[in-house]
């Protein structure tokens, strides 16, 4: 088993005034030769958008990107037509493929947007780009692992579809319980909120902990935890 751990406090931040984004890889203007990416996992930024605040129209290609509200909504708009709210409780996805323009927005007066967004990289480049977002029932991962995203040739049932060999899921785990991954390729587990051992390492909130060369990994919760596991291949 191998094992590279990110603390929270080392992660890069922009702080836009508008937007405060902290990088867990490099990044716009952090740039860390020794954090790059984790396989096909290239940007994992947690971002924080301030009321009546967001960003522009701006182009992506050939990339899998994943947004994850952690709290509040966010407006999404594109050049497919799809004009929504990103709502606390669901996922979307882009397949930027040839080529895509996107904006985003927080539409609240009061309240600021937190929300994970993830990039992976595809294992196809320039196919139809493709969108859709999905709310999922938070009872579906109290204690268990709930899959969120899956490859498209091998989707799983209720998740949304990829262009990769990669695999997202939840899991809200409450104190003192224990659950097991079992993984697909190498695994990066990133702890939303709560406290969790993940194979005699300890994270807090925000932490996240990389894992290959195994079969399975033992976690075990010392408080009421949100984990998310992103299960992506290290190679092309």
């Amino acid at each position: 088993m191998k094992k590279i751990i990110h603390k929270a406090t080392t992660r890069g931040l922009a702080n836009h005034g508008w937007l405060k984004s902290y990088h867990t890889f490099s990044f716009a203007s952090y740039q860390n030769v020794e954090r790059m990416n984790f396989g096909m996992l290239r940007v994992l930024n947690d971002d924080l958008v301030q009321p009546n605040m967001g960003f522009g129209t701006h182009p992506h290609k050939n990339m899998e990107i994943i947004s994850i509200p952690i709290s509040g909504s966010l407006s999404h708009k594109d050049n497919m037509d799809n004009k929504r709210a990103i709502e606390l409780g669901e996922i979307q996805v882009m397949s930027a493929g040839t080529g895509i323009t996107h904006s985003e927005f927080n539409d609240s007066k009061t309240a600021a947007v937190n929300f994970l967004q993830l990039w992976i990289i595809p294992e196809a480049e320039n196919v139809t780009p493709y969108y859709n977002q999905k709310m999922f029932d938070k009872a579906e991962r109290k204690n268990k692992f709930q899959v969120l995203v899956s490859p498209k040739d091998k989707q799983i049932a209720d998740s949304l579809p990829i262009n990769q060999q990669a695999y997202l899921s939840m899991i809200d785990l409450d104190k003192d319980l224990e659950a097991t991954y079992e993984l697909k390729n190498g695994a990066y587990f990133f702890l939303i909120e709560g406290a969790v051992s993940i194979e005699d390492e300890t994270l807090e909130a925000r932490d996240a902990l990389g894992i290959t060369e195994t079969e399975k990994v033992f976690i075990r919760a010392t408080k009421n935890s949100k984990l998310l596991v992103i299960d992506v291949p290290m190679n092309r």
